[in-house]
């Protein structure tokens, strides 16, 4: 199975992170363990960490009202 060439990703973690904080505290969600991926820096990935059902369920209600 052939894969597509990913490019080197070029997005500031730290600027995504602050971004989709201030996003979620708009819509009155906090992840308390939201931040950098520290273990792979070279992957840019965000920990979004874990969450209760209900903080949940109101961040799936705003992305679905987000998307309507």
């Amino acid at each position: 199975m052939a894969t597509a060439r990913q490019e080197p990703n070029t997005t500031d973690v730290t600027a995504a992170v602050e971004t989709l904080r201030k996003a979620l505290t708009a819509a009155g969600i906090v992840l308390p363990s939201l931040g950098a991926d520290v273990a792979s820096p070279s992957l840019n990935l965000i920990t979004l960490g874990r969450v209760r059902a209900d903080v949940a369920l109101r961040l799936a209600d705003v992305i679905q009202r987000g998307c309507a």
